[in-house]
């Protein structure tokens, strides 16, 4: 079984950023969605879920990121990041961390 990992940091205050829901979709042959988990990161900004999946799908990791930045003054217009991505190997980790800021997010792969 694969396991799907995340941290989210906060690259405006130099943190992790938790609370931030987090979806993983597989996408279907006519345009749908299926969604695979749902779930929240914990304090420390992280996730990790083990999922059965399948090596020729395509996925769509969805982060919820409207409001995480409300409390500031910085001017937030991103509801939503979403990674497209393939998992072809079905016994592997995949980390995908994210640096989020009001204005912009950077997301990397790390096996």
């Amino acid at each position: 079984m694969a396991v799907i990992s995340s941290h989210v940091l906060d690259s405006l205050q130099g943190r992790s950023l938790g609370g931030v829901k987090v979806a993983l979709f597989r996408l279907l042959e006519d345009g749908a969605r299926e969604q695979v988990f749902a779930v929240t990161a914990d304090d420390e900004g992280r996730i990790s879920v083990p999922v059965e999946v399948e090596p020729e799908a395509q996925y769509e990791l969805v982060f919820d990121t409207g409001g995480v930045f409300a409390a500031s003054a910085a001017r937030q217009i991103m509801d939503q990041v979403v990674i497209r991505l393939r998992l072809p190997d079905a016994e592997a980790r995949y980390h995908i961390p994210v640096l989020l800021a009001p204005h912009s997010y950077s997301v990397w792969w790390s096996g």
